[in-house]
């Protein structure tokens, strides 16, 4: 199966929508509504919201139901929004995501603070799950707490896993999105793309966090590599990379 690239710049559907800038001056498209006005007062996360256009371009002309996958998931804010897109589209793909909640150089105490980081660890967990429930109790993720490399390898296998939720969702099969907002050195998030890309079916989408022209985050690195592989397109950066799988996999 081969997606033929259309015409019109996917922008030209977001044209009434404000024009904001980042902090580093570069501009995109923001999608902000009352309903994510509100999510994201209550529900902590780093939310770059030209994330929104990519959600919702990516879910309204998904492939197929096949399942969308989160690399890292923090508080619960981007899997709110994925929840969010989905319902508003009438999509019924499942959202499954992994995170081991720990953070590199997170040892000892919080700063100067008493309070360990292994407290806050799960202090941020029991967040996630309590955000999630009240903001996407009609559909709850798989969240697997795993390292993305972990997860990948359960997928691989098939695995029927415990979630955070209790539940017991049985991983495998092809994907339709995958959203790599995980550890974003160069090493991690090029394992991170290459193994969606092994699961992603023609049509289907993934989106790099933090990968906007200028970002000192080494995903970058892995994005310029993705840009010049043939079976791949940039959709749209806004200002993050959002590319669709045009044809089967890379080498």
């Amino acid at each position: 199966m081969t997606i033929t690239a259309t015409e019109t710049s996917p922008l030209e559907a977001y044209r009434e929508f404000p024009v904001r800038r980042t902090g580093s001056g570069i501009s995109f498209i923001d999608l902000t509504n009352d309903y994510i006005a509100y999510l994201t007062f209550a529900n902590a996360g780093m939310l770059n919201k030209g994330n929104l256009l990519c959600f919702d371009y990516a879910i309204r002309n998904l492939p197929s139901n096949n399942p969308i996958v989160e690399i890292g998931s923090f508080c619960g804010l981007s899997t709110n929004l994925l929840a969010y897109f989905l319902d508003k589209h009438g999509a019924a793909n499942r959202i499954y995501n992994c995170d081991r909640w720990e953070y590199e150089g997170a040892d000892g105490n919080m700063g100067d603070s008493s309070i360990p980081h292994s407290q806050y660890r799960d202090f941020v967990k029991e967040t996630y799950i309590r955000n999630i429930r009240m903001f996407s109790p009609r559909g709850l993720p798989g969240t697997v707490e795993m390292f993305s490399d972990d997860f990948f390898a359960a997928w691989d296998r098939g695995q029927t896993v415990t979630d955070v939720f209790g539940g017991l969702p049985t991983l495998g099969g092809p994907i339709s999105f995958c959203y790599i907002d995980g550890n974003h050195s160069y090493e991690f998030a090029r394992n991170d793309f290459f193994n969606t890309d092994r699961l992603l079916e023609p049509g289907g989408f993934v989106l790099f966090d933090d990968s906007a022209d200028g970002s000192p985050w080494e995903v970058c690195r892995v994005v310029e590599e993705v840009k010049r592989l043939p079976n791949y397109r940039v959709v749209v950066k806004n200002p993050n990379y959002l590319f669709q799988k045009v044809s089967g996999n890379s080498d």
